[in-house]
């Protein structure tokens, strides 16, 4: 599944390539892609064509355009899911296999005419939602000063690269839970936009173990734990994010290599860097975790006492 720094790579390619250009007329392949879209895809295409995507903007997973030339404040939301692409393509361009809805944009020198969301296994979509104010009257999320959200976004908790989120938010979010840390930081109402890959990342670069319980966690545990999450999606969205198969691409159908430097997850069986630097000797532990594994230095992330799943 694409984790933020992919979600954040396509947020700043549609950044780029369509706000700003009228959506000058639209397709729906498959229905299924608009299944969240209460109206249908005949409503969903009645009120997209014609309107101007007006800015990118994401909070955790979810993308948003609001759109521009409506009597009410929309959005078209996008939500990838397992296996959802957009992508930026000339008109003759071959169809994609698993293309579900093509978006023609207004004519600009320089820029791919058609905006194409693909999805292999049905699990993302695109539908309209309408726009409300944020609860703390802050920015929605990355790429726009707007204190309005989707409708559909709302329920989650800001993301780890949300400037309006900081390390105390992070651990008084994390003081209610009773539950082990992992589980919390991946809940979307707790910190929004961690998956997996980067909770291993994050907790092997704090030294702080999967299951160690939340209700017991310290400010400066949190501080390291929330800087780890920052710096681990930093590198990543540099690097293109965490790319292990051809679908996760950016709108240029560019694959980001961050997989590469990756401390503990999928290293079972193999030494621990930081060990390994001071001279000691460590194998990466892999342990079952909610259906998926976790990765971890049994020597730097001891499993804690009070240990929660």
């Amino acid at each position: 599944m694409p984790e933020l720094p992919e979600v954040e790579v396509v947020r700043r390619g549609l950044e780029d390539w369509v706000v700003g250009r009228t959506i000058a007329t639209a397709q729906v392949l498959d229905p299924r892609s608009l299944r969240r879209h209460p109206g249908g895809p005949a409503d969903f295409l009645d009120t997209v064509i014609g309107t101007t995507p007006l800015a990118a903007i994401r909070r955790g997973k979810f993308l948003w355009l609001p759109l521009g030339g409506l009597p009410v404040p929309l959005a078209m939301v996008a939500h990838l899911g397992m296996s959802g692409q957009l992508l930026v393509e000339e008109h003759e361009a071959p169809d994609e296999k698993h293309l579900k809805v093509r978006f023609e944009l207004a004519e600009t020198a320089g820029k791919p005419a058609e905006l194409r969301f693909i999805d292999q296994r049905i699990f993302g979509g695109v539908f309209l939602s309408p726009l409300q104010r944020t609860d703390d009257g802050l920015p929605g999320g990355t790429g726009s000063d707007s204190a309005l959200i989707p409708e559909a976004a709302a329920h989650i908790a800001r993301d780890v690269l949300d400037s309006s989120l900081g390390a105390d938010d992070l651990y008084l979010a994390l003081r209610k839970r009773r539950i082990g840390l992992k589980r919390a930081i991946l809940d979307q109402q707790v910190i929004s936009g961690v998956g997996n890959i980067y909770a291993d990342e994050a907790l092997w670069a704090a030294k702080l173990h999967s299951k160690r319980a939340t209700d017991t966690i310290r400010r400066p545990e949190v501080a390291l734990l929330f800087a780890a999450l920052r710096d681990v999606m930093g590198r990543a969205l540099e690097a293109g994010g965490t790319s292990f198969d051809a679908l996760y691409v950016n709108v240029n159908g560019a694959s980001g290599y961050f997989d590469r430097s990756l401390n503990a997850y999928g290293r079972e069986g193999k030494e621990c860097q930081r060990c390994r630097d001071a001279g000691l000797t460590s194998l990466i532990r892999r342990d079952p975790f909610m259906g998926r594994s976790s990765y971890s230095c049994p020597r730097c992330q001891p499993t804690p006492r009070n240990a929660r799943n």
